[in-house]
């Protein structure tokens, strides 16, 4: 099934479709009282919930996702259009931008099965998400069914009996602005994708992707991992004074003779002191400050205290809740945006995909009684408060996500029907919402200064500062959490001193700091950096993100996002030949149009019609993305976009189409897996290069006299024979044993793998033999195979064993090998309190809490995976709930834009 978006009349907002117009009574309420009204969502969780809450007279059905979209593949196209120029891009370019919908083949069968429930209906309830993709996916629908009865849009932004029985007595049209906004998002998107990515691989590497807001979100990492690369770092020294007070605090030295201490803000990113009218100690000058104060008197100089005020964040939006996920609960923005569906499906939680901070008036009085419940009126500010939206190209009108209902649930009211991250991430939300409706936590910062004299006549000043809370207000509930260290000294309290006073002096601790690079971005930083730069939006943070770490262009070790030399050629090819399709003003002036399509501000052909063909300006005309892909194509050096020089030392690293290495003089060593870029040195890839193939000879086999060798390949280490010059047939090879490497690996240990496969005889005129496979060890007699326990077994196994292993029946799925058993043990998940251990499994290494299996990803090893990193992969797992077959045909993915 198959259509293109008819544009004429849609301006209006009138249906495209004739069997449509009955949608222009929606305004009244249910037509016909007795009669079956169809009520379609997007999911079979969300239906479940609504159908317990319409009743009789209600049918809810799901759409599953998107019904259509445009085709993902050649083999999608119709057939009447394969041969049309634009069939390739799903877009007639020619013809007003004209998309061609496909209904997926996965979808067909349930679109039969609307079909067949809408023809006993007498209205039409369209009742998906209220926002641009929701409103899209409702008008999809009225395409696809073509309905003959009165359709309605029902929106709510809480799934709660009276949410959803207020919207079906108060339904409205479809928002044709939305829908043309979201529609010309896909557009652009897909214009976007589909003519750079073929220049990506045939100038980088194929089966590349390039999206509007992933490209840019990658080339934000890159270019902090370049400030990285470009850093040198610079030492510092103070002194660390332990005073002996009650309480004892510690005061580091800020000033010598009246000039200041330099500190890490001091210097550049070339290590360079930028202000010279501080002191820079060395060691040896903090050293000789601690022996010249040896005895001295230390005198209070000052001590001032101000009055200090913290008022709460705002209630969660979409990208606030993903960035306190992953710094509070460890997780994805990913997992974190499915956990919360589930919670918003089950009635748990408001809409989660929202920009707006504002809560309605029932949440401010649900909020408001049970503070004063749980922690009295004296937490309760006089009146509600009320936050103003403050992300840029806000777009939606929603409320901000908290808990659902007029009476917010406590989470121990849950624990006995959430668990594990549903129930921390609903504590999460349910903590911020009452904390934004609570008193400003007050108290005092103190500040103190104390001096004292060298036996040279110099005046040494330290400080401390502290923040005494004499009001905790909201943070007896939440206390915000920031990627920044907080240096403040809040927490700690210091005795009362007076000016003048001596105070004691326990120890004087030279101490070395070391400035250091820009930190690298988190899921967490990375998602604000976006949201404030006003690119892409909230609804697709979770999976841009998830994008460019799947696509190999960056990787996690532990929270931070590291990018690969795969992203640094994708990124130098855009930015030196497509700048302003990476360019982050460019970028949010895209959303912002979008913004303005969707308010009814601007028309879309107009906009399209510009971005893709370009327009006519004062000297000429400004090329549009067609025009720069033809272009530019043959002018862009492939080699010198995938080289990257170290230095002037003649070493590059170069990506290669299998992979990434570093090259001198011809020699090649590949760069080994979780590598991040500012650790290539010339000093690390020159250890490389001492053994570029990764080979170490082993000694002679004494029955061929062949040298044997063990290697690094592509597919891992191995041995093999080398043969002598002119020689027939081909080497002996095998791989090495999980536990073997080609360090540790000796001749006998060579000599033994390659004498695989071994026979262990002969029964009813078939060979008995014992190999190593591409699943592991096994032994095998005719068609029958049966895995064996341990590698060590393939040399160990007798006849006997093997037939007593042949005729137990056959496993389903494999035996593992030992090699799988525990690994490591990392320690205990703190989301379910089980303990993980890193094993290695048929299909790679992976950690598991014993009853949730994660694999682990680019970067991850099990020599360098934390309990962390597992149990963020962990609770990612966990969150995509079990696991389904996979279809035979492609199955398209219901995702987001961008």
């Amino acid at each position: 099934m198959a259509t293109t978006a008819a544009r004429s009349g849609r301006r209006s907002g009138t249906p495209a479709d004739g069997a449509t117009r009955a949608a222009s009574g929606t305004r009244r309420g249910p037509a016909s009282q007795g009669g079956t009204r169809l009520v379609i969502v997007e999911s079979p969780a969300k239906a479940r919930t609504i159908a317990g809450f319409l009743g009789p007279g209600y049918v809810v059905e799901s759409s599953v996702g998107h019904i259509r979209d445009l085709p993902a593949s050649a083999a999608e196209i119709p057939e009447k259009y394969k041969k049309e120029p634009w069939a390739r891009l799903g877009v007639n370019v020619d013809r007003n931008f004209e998309p061609l919908y496909v209904v997926a083949a996965d979808k067909r069968k349930q679109v039969t099965k609307l079909k067949q429930a809408l023809a006993q209906a007498e209205e039409l309830y369209l009742a998906t998400d209220e926002d641009r993709e929701g409103e899209a996916i409702a008008w999809h629908l009225v395409e696809v069914l073509k309905p003959r009865v009165p359709v309605r849009r029902m929106v709510f932004h809480e799934i709660t009996r009276q949410a959803i029985e207020e919207a079906a007595r108060n339904p409205r049209e479809i928002d044709q602005a939305l829908v043309d906004a979201q529609e010309t998002r896909r557009i652009l998107d897909r214009l976007y994708g589909y003519e750079i990515s073929p220049v990506l691989w045939k100038k980088v590497m194929p089966a590349l992707s390039a999206g509007r807001v992933q490209s840019v979100a990658t080339r934000m990492v890159v270019e902090r991992e370049r400030e990285r690369i470009a850093f040198r770092p610079a030492a510092y020294w103070d002194v660390i004074a332990e005073i002996a007070t009650t309480p004892s605090f510690s005061a580091t030295l800020v000033a010598i003779d009246g000039k200041r201490v330099a500190v890490g803000r001091d210097f550049d990113a070339q290590g360079r002191l930028k202000n010279p009218d501080v002191v820079h100690l060395g060691e040896a000058d903090a050293q000789r400050l601690v022996r010249g104060l040896d005895g001295a008197e230390f005198v209070v100089r000052s001590v001032e205290r101000k009055p200090y005020r913290r008022a709460p964040a705002a209630p969660f939006i979409t990208s606030t809740l993903q960035q306190e996920a992953s710094r509070k609960l460890g997780l994805s923005s990913q997992a974190t945006m499915r956990i919360a569906q589930r919670l918003y499906e089950a009635g748990y939680i408001t809409y989660m995909r929202t920009d707006s901070t504002t809560l309605s008036e029932t949440a401010l009085a649900a909020a408001r009684a049970q503070i004063a419940e749980l922690y009295g009126d004296q937490l309760l500010p006089a009146a509600p408060r009320r936050y103003e939206k403050k992300v840029k190209n806000a777009q939606e009108a929603h409320e901000a996500i908290r808990p659902a209902g007029d009476r917010f649930r406590t989470p121990a009211d849950l624990a006995g029907e959430l668990s594990g991250d549903e129930l921390r991430l609903y504590e999460l939300i349910w903590q911020r919402t009452l904390a934004s409706q609570m008193i400003d936590a007050t108290g005092y910062t103190v500040s103190i200064r104390i001096a004292a004299v060298t036996d040279a006549g110099r005046e040494a000043v330290f400080a401390a500062t502290g923040t005494v809370i004499t009001q905790p207000g909201f943070l007896r509930v939440y206390v915000e959490s920031s990627d920044e260290e907080d240096d403040s000294g809040s927490g700690r309290t210091l005795p009362d001193l007076t000016e003048g006073e001596t105070v004691p002096v326990a120890a004087l601790t030279p101490a070395e700091h070391t400035t250091t690079p820009p930190p690298r971005y988190t899921e967490a930083s990375l998602i604000r950096a976006l949201e404030e730069r006003g690119i892409g939006r909230p609804s697709t943070f979770a999976s841009i993100v998830s994008t460019i770490i799947e696509r190999d262009y960056v990787f996690k070790r532990g929270q931070a996002l590291v990018p690969t030399f795969l992203a640094f050629a994708v990124v130098r090819l855009l930015e030196k030949h497509f700048g302003n399709l990476v360019d982050y003003d460019f970028t949010a002036e895209m959303e912002e149009n979008l913004d303005r399509i969707a308010n009814g501000e601007a028309h879309r052909l107009e906009w399209l019609t510009r971005f893709y063909f370009g327009s006519p300006t004062d000297g000429g005309s400004a090329a549009g993305l067609k025009q720069l892909v033809t272009e530019r194509l043959a002018e862009i050096d492939a080699r010198d976009i995938s080289t990257f020089p170290l230095g002037e030392s003649g070493i590059v690293v170069r990506v290669g189409r299998y992979g990434t290495y570093v090259e001198r003089d011809g020699q090649r060593a590949s760069l080994p897996p979780g590598t991040a870029p500012d650790e290539v040195t010339v000093e690390f890839a020159t250890r490389l290069l001492e053994q570029p193939t990764g080979e170490r000879e082993l000694g002679v086999d004494p029955a061929t006299g062949h040298t044997i060798v063990a290697r690094v390949g592509r597919y891992g280490p191995y041995v093999t024979e080398v043969l002598p010059e002119g020689a027939k047939g081909k080497p002996r090879t095998a791989s090495l044993l999980s536990s073997m490497t080609v360090e540790s690996i000796t001749l006998d240990d060579a000599l033994k793998l390659l004498s695989l496969p071994r026979v262990l005889g002969e029964v009813d005129g078939e060979q008995v033999i014992v190999s190593n496979g591409r699943f592991g060890p096994f032994v095998k007699k005719g068609a029958e195979t049966r895995s064996l326990g341990s590698e060590e077994e393939l040399f160990t196994l007798t006849l006997d064993e093997a037939l007593q292993l042949l005729a137990q029946p056959k496993q389903r799925g494999r035996r593992l090998p030992a090699a799988a058993a525990q690994v490591r043990e990392l320690g205990v998940d703190p989301a379910t309190g089980r303990t993980v251990t890193a094993r290695t499994g048929r299909y790679g290494p992976y950690v598991t809490d014993g009853e949730t299996n994660a694999t682990l990803r680019h970067g991850d090893t099990l020599e360098n995976v934390t309990l962390e990193r597992a149990s963020e992969l962990l609770a990612d797992r966990r969150s995509r709930g079990p696991t389904t077959p996979r279809p035979r045909r492609g199955r398209r993915a219901a995702v987001r834009s961008e």
